[in-house]
């Protein structure tokens, strides 16, 4: 699915974070946000932050550049970088903005992107580096497929959590 319409995607569910009540967050529907809200927040953002899980179980954040295309967070990486080493024995990902105003944090499953992969994909990926930041970045790609998605403009009044069905988000 490219366009993630979360009133008419069945497999997709918007409601409120689970969370203390004490937090203010409110029991019914009213204000949530629209996913246009992440798509655009993520797609306007520059620097974002990335977190992974060392062998040993510790976290790792790092800032890196990315594009968000068709619903899904793209970054590149060398191979070498402590990163993509992580990813590539555990494909669980956390990326969210710089921003502590205008929240969007993505829970979710990184997917490597070689050459071998699609080149109609690999293509447009390169063009929206190369329109945002100036540069072709070239393979390979990390695609991050969200498992659960949470966003605020407005703590407590409009936190958003989406959950996609073929997760436990």
């Amino acid at each position: 699915m490219t366009h993630r319409d979360e009133e008419s995607a069945s497999e997709v569910r918007r409601d409120r974070p689970e969370t203390e009540a004490s937090y203010g967050i409110p029991d019914d529907r009213d204000g949530l946000l629209s996913w246009e809200f992440v798509a655009s927040r993520m797609a306007d953002e520059r620097t974002y932050w990335l977190s992974t899980t060392r062998p040993d179980g510790r976290p790792h954040a790092r800032p890196v550049w990315g594009v968000w295309l068709d619903d899904h967070f793209h970054c590149g990486g060398g191979e070498r970088t402590r990163w993509v080493r992580n990813l590539r024995a555990n494909p669980a990902v956390t990326v969210h903005r710089e921003s502590g105003e205008e929240v969007v944090v993505i829970e979710g499953t990184a997917e490597r992107i070689d050459d071998t992969a699609d080149s109609e994909r690999v293509a447009r990926i390169d063009a929206a580096y190369d329109g945002k930041y100036g540069i072709r970045h070239g393979t390979p790609f990390f695609a991050v497929r969200p498992d659960a998605v949470l966003a605020w403009s407005d703590y407590p009044d409009d936190a958003t959590r989406w959950t996609f069905r073929d997760s436990d988000g």
